[in-house]
């Protein structure tokens, strides 16, 4: 247990160095051309060897999707990100979480309370470094997305602890956003 709490204080205390991105900062999101299992239309399983993998992805995207790597506390791109949309793998292009379900946990990554569809993860004991927990994976590749814990808020009660590096976004459509902003007018006097 104290062996836990030391590792965890060093883990948090590592990303104290690190600058929390303005919220005014511009999200460049994942280049696809190169990846070839990368679809957003598609729920098939993708099934490639870690050699392909290291191929496609990014040194960053490998470290966290296929070693089971975590990006340091408050050093992700999306961590302070309010923009309306989808998040996605950004391995294989898997719909993930939507935006309102996503929250400000103060633990340095981005935190969401629901998946998208009970399909979009896969969950797996982790008994790593000392601690247990529960890892998250994405339901199509089954890259790393990080952890869930059961300190999030109502609904679920959930936390779903994710490395950003892993997370591609798309914004939603104007009609959508501005379907989701008007009241309705159904059912007047």
């Amino acid at each position: 247990m104290k062996f836990s709490l030391i590792i965890l204080a060093i883990t948090l205390a590592s990303g104290c160095y690190s600058q929390t991105p303005s919220p005014g900062k511009k999200v460049i999101m994942t280049e696809h051309k190169k990846n070839p299992v990368y679809n957003r239309n598609d729920s098939s399983k993708v099934v490639i060897s870690d050699a392909e993998w290291k191929q496609i992805l990014s040194p960053e995207e490998y470290y966290i999707a296929r070693q089971k790597g975590t990006e340091r506390p408050w050093t992700s791109k999306f961590e302070n990100f309010t923009e309306v949309g989808t998040y996605y793998c950004a391995a294989c292009g898997n719909s993930l979480f939507k935006s309102d379900t996503k929250f400000e946990s103060g633990c340095g990554w981005p935190s969401f309370y629901e998946p998208i569809s009970k399909s979009a993860i896969i969950y797996t004991p982790d008994n790593s470094h000392g601690m247990v927990r529960t890892e998250v994976q994405c339901g199509r590749c089954k890259a790393h997305l990080g952890h869930v814990f059961e300190d999030g808020p109502p609904p679920t009660g959930l936390r779903y602890c994710i490395n950003g590096v892993i997370l591609d976004f798309e914004k939603a459509k104007k009609a959508e956003t501005e379907y989701n902003k008007k009241p309705s007018t159904e059912g007047g006097s």
